[in-house]
């Protein structure tokens, strides 16, 4: 991660910079982010457990893919590109609406996001990362949003934010 910057916006998503990815987490600095959200042809989700040596939220199940562009990159190409990184695999995507977030961690990071939420289906086998991935499964949406109802504790905290809304899309065009 040294070395590694994030692009820093205003609440209207306007570029006003860059910053070193851990300064800008310790600060709490609004900066773009991507999640990425899979779903199979039987309308379930992808969901992973975050290796447990992540800087924040380690061991947490969340969406398929998440992590932020780069400066000069779209919030597409960053999708497509942390999906294939992450989880060993590309599929077409949609960006279906975005949010902005802020969550102090117990360890003193505090995730401030702009962030675009992507939805896309794929039915194979993803190749995960280990360094980024734990464990990853297929869920029944109804089972993981009542899942997350009663162990909200083992979910990311912008997963538990935004899975609702996803899942309401995804009935919508089906």
């Amino acid at each position: 991660m040294s070395g590694e910057r994030v692009v820093l916006v205003d609440e209207n998503d306007n570029e006003i910079g860059t910053e070193e990815k851990m300064k800008a987490h310790q600060e709490g600095k609004l900066h773009r982010a991507i999640s990425v959200f899979i779903f199979n042809s039987k309308s379930e989700m992808m969901i992973h457990k975050r290796a447990d040596d992540k800087y924040h939220c380690g061991g947490l199940w969340t969406n398929t893919c998440c992590s932020h562009p780069r400066q000069g990159e779209t919030y597409e190409e960053s999708a497509k590109r942390r999906l294939k990184e992450e989880m060993g695999f590309e599929a077409d995507l949609k960006d279906i609406f975005n949010f902005t977030y802020k969550v102090e961690f117990d360890n003193g990071l505090t995730e401030h996001e702009y962030d675009h939420v992507f939805v896309g289906t794929f039915d194979g086998e993803p190749n995960p990362d280990p360094k980024e991935v734990d464990n990853w499964k297929w869920v029944n949406v109804e089972e993981l949003l009542n899942d997350m109802k009663e162990n909200p504790d083992i979910y990311t905290y912008w997963f538990k934010e935004i899975a609702e809304k996803v899942v309401s899309y995804i009935k919508d065009v089906q």
